[in-house]
């Protein structure tokens, strides 16, 4: 198999960083090997659950278990029916990949719409909600695994620190690629000592 025809997987990863640690000279050329291999130009979804905390205390971790469950039923057919990619999941968080913003935040919405009609159904302690980032930009993608960049790092953040229950917040990023159409207010944060310009969108 050529340099042109590796795949970029975590075993491809592990192998160009250790050869880094085996010939330190050539980390240059080898950091800009992995940088062609596995950059990607995408637009980035992290879903975060709200509510753990409150819902264990009362019901027990096996309740929340069945509720991410419940929201990952709902969430992962919208997310591939606009296009996108499920990377992966880990504990109440869903971490997607897809063409544009404007495709992120058509999910984003449907997400949300669909969680605000299943919670008519449910108790008021069994309700789900979820706090949304999207960004945008050149990353790194681990195929079918795992992704890596700023703006992963930005997205998260968003996603999971700063929205609350039902919010879709995303980066300049990812604003700046939006349809110009898209109501969004621009609000600012600091996390972590880390100073924040992010978008809600409206």
């Amino acid at each position: 198999m050529s340099d042109t025809d590796v795949l970029p997987t975590r075993a491809r990863l592990d192998q160009l960083l250790g050869q880094i640690v085996e010939e330190p000279e050539r980390r240059g050329d080898i950091a800009r090997q992995i940088e062609q291999e596995f950059t990607q130009r995408r637009a980035i979804l992290v879903l975060d659950m709200s509510g753990f905390s409150r819902t264990t205390q009362v019901h027990g971790v096996v309740a929340f278990l069945i509720m991410i469950h419940q929201m990952r039923l709902l969430a992962e057919p919208t997310i591939a029916r606009f296009g996108g990619e499920l990377l992966k999941a880990e504990a109440d968080n869903l971490y997607c990949l897809f063409d544009t913003p404007d495709a992120a935040v058509s999910a984003a919405r449907e997400v949300i719409r669909q969680l605000s009609t299943v919670n008519v159904l449910l108790p008021a302690t069994r309700r789900l909600y979820a706090s949304i980032g999207i960004g945008y930009g050149d990353i790194l993608v681990l195929k079918g695994e795992d992704m890596f960049g700023d703006e992963v790092n930005l997205t998260s953040k968003l996603g999971e620190d700063v929205a609350q229950g039902g919010m879709v917040l995303l980066t300049q990023s990812a604003r700046a690629a939006l349809d110009p159409a898209v109501a969004t207010s621009e609000e600012h944060a600091s996390i972590s000592g880390l100073a924040l310009v992010y978008h809600v969108l409206t």
